[in-house]
């Protein structure tokens, strides 16, 4: 596939069909998104898949703390964010929200979709060493980025998932990592549902005015 049409074509995937991804698809995801560019090469990213059995029993443990602690997704600003970060928030909504069972509050679909990794076979947790500072960050976010890309040129779907930082806790515990890292994020990988109407929802992008300056 060529390049600008994977990148225009992925969104996120927020309902999966059930079918098993292969072990080497997924390693092969994971070879090109290690390709990534990081800060005098320490490529400080490291990924836990999550498959089958183990999968699903990792969604109920996060699934019962979210409904326990009461967690839920958001922005986690510091401060009020200025309107146009709220209104690209709403158009979101708005993408989803029709397609949404009627009744389904739109907090609680992305809360538990999110702690169950929207029913995706394959979870990939993306850890770092506590040894970096947050300016890290930075390279695992870009490595994830290349991993929805090249997913997506092989005719799967993602979706990114920042609310299981929340559970590292438990996240270390049951996948047996160690105390030393941080849970960054999650990202769930199928096959994408192509009858689902979530799936057709795709937001939109700011236009560049708006987030590019020249000089």
């Amino acid at each position: 596939m060529e390049f600008e049409k994977v990148v225009t074509e992925r969104h996120s995937t927020r309902v999966f069909l059930d079918k098993p991804v292969s072990r080497e698809t997924i390693e092969n995801v994971l070879f090109l998104s290690a390709r990534a560019p990081s800060a005098i090469n320490l490529q400080p990213w490291e990924f836990t898949v999550v498959m089958g059995e183990e999968r699903h029993r990792l969604s109920r443990v996060l699934v019962k703390s979210m409904r326990e602690r009461n967690i839920s997704c958001g922005p986690g600003a510091v401060r009020p964010l200025p309107e146009h970060f709220m209104d690209r928030q709403r158009k979101l909504m708005d993408c989803i929200l029709p397609h949404l069972e009627k009744g389904t509050p739109f907090q609680d679909f992305i809360n538990e979709g999110s702690c169950n990794f929207y029913g995706a076979p394959v979870a990939i947790i993306a850890t770092i060493d506590q040894a970096f500072s947050k300016s890290r960050l930075v390279d695992v976010g870009i490595a994830v980025g290349y991993m929805v890309l090249a997913a997506h040129n092989m005719g799967l779907g993602t979706c990114p998932i920042g609310l299981i930082s929340a559970f590292d806790e438990e996240i270390r515990e049951m996948l047996n990592i160690s105390e030393e890292k941080d849970v960054v994020m999650g990202v769930g990988v199928g096959y994408p549902d192509a009858d689902s109407p979530i799936n057709l929802a795709s937001s939109d992008r700011a236009p560049l005015q708006e987030v590019v300056r020249f000089y």
